[in-house]
């Protein structure tokens, strides 16, 4: 089955989990990437992987010692991922990512420097984001950077009542066209 396809069959099979009808561009998958500075970060969380796309990016930028920790939910996806992805520098939750804190302190890790969201905001209960978004906040540094695509500005008052600083840039080269948010703690 093609990317796209299993993308649409995913999404319309389960729309509380998939927010994409297809996977992102690259030059969604290069904004993106572009708030992360790989040559410092040592751990990096991606929250919603969907079939990989910027897990792959993130694994080609990252340096041979740092961290990928990847949550995602949809198990056709997590198997997916599971099976095309061997990395060392990889682990893969099939779980939500309201779990990234405690998942990080089993690996008696205090702080990561960068986390990459997929998340459909617009399908996640109000109770569930702000619990993902509190472990996001508890984990990521002072000094990290939390980039999260959506569809709509329907996150962007949420992100700024819970980020110090938010910026908004936009692709229209991605189906949907995205919006893209670079928040700070």
């Amino acid at each position: 089955m093609s990317k796209s396809n299993l993308f649409l069959k995913q999404y319309l099979e389960n729309k509380k989990e998939v927010g994409a009808i297809a996977p992102s561009s690259k030059f969604l998958r290069n904004r993106m990437m572009s708030p992360i500075n790989f040559h410092r970060s040592s751990v990096i969380i991606e929250l919603g992987a969907g079939n990989g796309i910027f897990t792959k990016e993130i694994l080609k930028r990252m340096r041979s010692e740092s961290k990928l920790f990847v949550f995602e939910i949809n198990t056709v996806f997590y198997d997916k991922l599971c099976n095309e992805i061997n990395d060392p520098r990889v682990t893969i939750y099939n779980e939500s990512a309201d779990q990234l804190h405690n998942k990080m302190q089993e690996h008696n890790i205090d702080q990561v420097d960068a986390i990459v969201s997929s998340l459909p905001y617009a399908v996640i209960p109000i109770r569930t984001k702000y619990n993902i978004l509190n472990s996001c906040l508890s984990t990521l540094s002072p000094d990290g950077v939390y980039v999260q695509f959506q569809y709509s500005l329907n996150a962007h008052k949420l992100l700024k009542k819970k980020f110090s600083k938010v910026t908004l840039d936009f692709t229209p080269i991605n189906m949907p066209p995205a919006f893209i948010y670079r928040c700070k703690p």
